[in-house]
């Protein structure tokens, strides 16, 4: 399997500017429904004995919602629902969504997603008024059969970011923005992919964790200059996800989340910081519940620590 990557980013500024500015260049205003009520996710936390992650989902319906799992033996799941914004059946990927929190009862919760064709940014919350909202915010079309998008985001003495795409036929597009200028880079090659989850965001690069049709599981370490490093973790089983969904655990760990969307089961795994086939993966069980939402990604908060699984 031929795997390559892209390059990175530098932005001064937080997750909210660079999806605003990413907006600005790529798309116009697509106006979705005002809603009555709305739940912003609560940020993944790492508990006294256990941690936690925040699986977001839209639903068949089109609404967002969450699942807030802890990995406590046996695993325990509080679910929330958020607003209703998409038409039932037309969602199909998303990006990490993010909760800002304002200065009252304000909030926002903003993240990418693909809806049919057309990718979008979008948002809902409370406005410093009080009121609700949510917005859509097209950034481009011809994005069918797309397998993965995400956003890196990282921030210490310095920030950097970067948008990743996963296209349907393998190629991989990183999209690198200085101000409203991007540079896009693609390589081909990822067709044996078949979900990735970022697991790491650096200074000097991103990680993801990908499975290949076959039930191979990789990193791919992606520096922001040079070309990425790829090595195998496991050689099978892990085939039957449709979606890994990763938080930080611990300062080096991963709580790592494999949804089989033919059974409705998420599965919990600690990862242990990544190096190749020396990695520590150690089973968690199944998440009580049902897990059959078409769309599964990260919800977190905007002053979380960056990844650091790799």
């Amino acid at each position: 399997m031929t795997i390559q990557l892209v390059k990175g980013i530098s932005m001064k500024l937080n997750r909210a500017t660079v999806a605003a500015a990413s907006a600005v260049l790529l798309g116009g205003l697509a106006a979705a429904p005002a809603v009555t009520a709305t739940a912003a996710p609560t940020a993944s936390t790492a508990a006294t004995a256990a941690c936690a992650i925040n699986l977001g989902s839209i639903t068949a319906g089109g609404d967002m919602a969450n699942a807030q799992v802890t990995a406590t033996s046996p695993a325990t799941v509080k679910r929330s629902t958020g607003p209703h914004m998409f038409s039932p059946g037309l969602a199909k990927l998303a990006s990490t969504w993010t909760n800002s929190l304002g200065v009252g009862a304000d909030y926002t919760v903003y993240g990418d997603v693909i809806v049919s064709g057309t990718l979008y940014s979008g948002s809902y919350g409370v406005d410093s008024t009080g009121k609700p909202f949510t917005s859509l915010k097209s950034r481009g079309v011809g994005y069918i059969g797309y397998k993965a998008i995400e956003t890196s985001y990282y921030w210490g003495k310095t920030t950097r970011s970067a948008n990743y795409r996963l296209r349907g036929d393998g190629v991989l597009y990183r999209y690198v923005y200085s101000g409203q200028v991007a540079k896009v880079t693609r390589w081909p090659g990822y067709s044996s992919v078949k979900t990735m989850a970022l697991i790491s965001e650096t200074a000097t690069y991103d990680t993801f964790l990908a499975t290949t049709n076959g039930g191979a599981l990789y990193t791919i370490h992606i520096p922001v200059t040079g070309a990425p490093v790829v090595k195998k973790v496991r050689t099978s089983t892990w085939q039957g996800f449709e979606y890994l969904v990763a938080e930080k655990c611990g300062s080096q760990s991963t709580l790592l989340a494999g949804i089989d969307k033919d059974t409705g089961s998420a599965y919990l795994y600690a990862v242990g910081h990544a190096n190749g086939a020396s990695t520590v993966i150690k089973g968690l069980g199944k998440a009580p519940g049902d897990f059959k939402d078409p769309v599964y990604f990260l919800n977190t908060a905007e002053g979380n620590a960056p990844l650091f699984g790799e």
